[in-house]
């Protein structure tokens, strides 16, 4: 009896902490979504929210990561009101989180970014074949280079603001007890 208490109370602790990321990735993935583009160039954004795809996949479980990364987009994209852009960023998404898994054992956190890195060049080539199969041509991988140029600079700066946070974040012991 004690034991299914103790259980139910970690899983209860374990969604919370899992509505409290997704929450914050929504957040930034919203406050984003209004700032004017970095650059003029459609298709090329921070990705700011992925930050926290970072922060799970280096301090938590990569299964956290994926439902967290899973409900930001379908929540983001209901929230936006951009039903074709859930393709788009589903696609990107789920390139971009296969290839930071594996990518992340291989490196260190102290090469986080460069794990963003390729992260980010995948989420671009996912859209990229999105792009392909939507318009049914071929003609939009001459975009591509454009995009993979963007993706190495935000995987780049969301790598380093990731691997900031959890070097500030460790010095507070805020990751003290990741089995949750």
């Amino acid at each position: 009896m004690q034991k299914n208490l103790m259980t139910k109370r970690i899983n209860t602790k374990h969604m919370v902490l899992l509505g409290i990321y997704t929450a914050i990735a929504l957040a930034v993935f919203a406050i984003e979504a209004q700032l004017p583009p970095i650059v003029p160039v459609p298709g090329i954004k921070l990705g700011l929210a992925n930050i926290t795809t970072l922060l799970l996949i280096s301090e938590y479980a990569k299964r956290d990561a994926f439902v967290v990364l899973v409900l930001r987009i379908v929540l983001g994209s209901i929230f936006s009101g951009q039903a074709m852009s859930f393709f788009y960023s589903l696609a990107g998404g789920l390139l971009c989180f296969a290839a930071m898994s594996v990518a992340s054992l291989a490196l260190k956190n102290e090469n986080l970014w460069f794990t963003s890195i390729i992260g980010g060049i995948f989420h671009n080539l996912g859209q990229i074949l999105i792009a392909m199969f939507v318009l049914k041509s071929e003609n939009v991988l001459f975009y591509l280079p454009v995009l993979i140029a963007g993706g190495i600079a935000a995987g780049l700066f969301t790598g380093l603001s990731a691997q900031f946070l959890i070097l500030k974040a460790s010095r507070i012991k805020l990751f003290k007890n990741k089995n949750f």
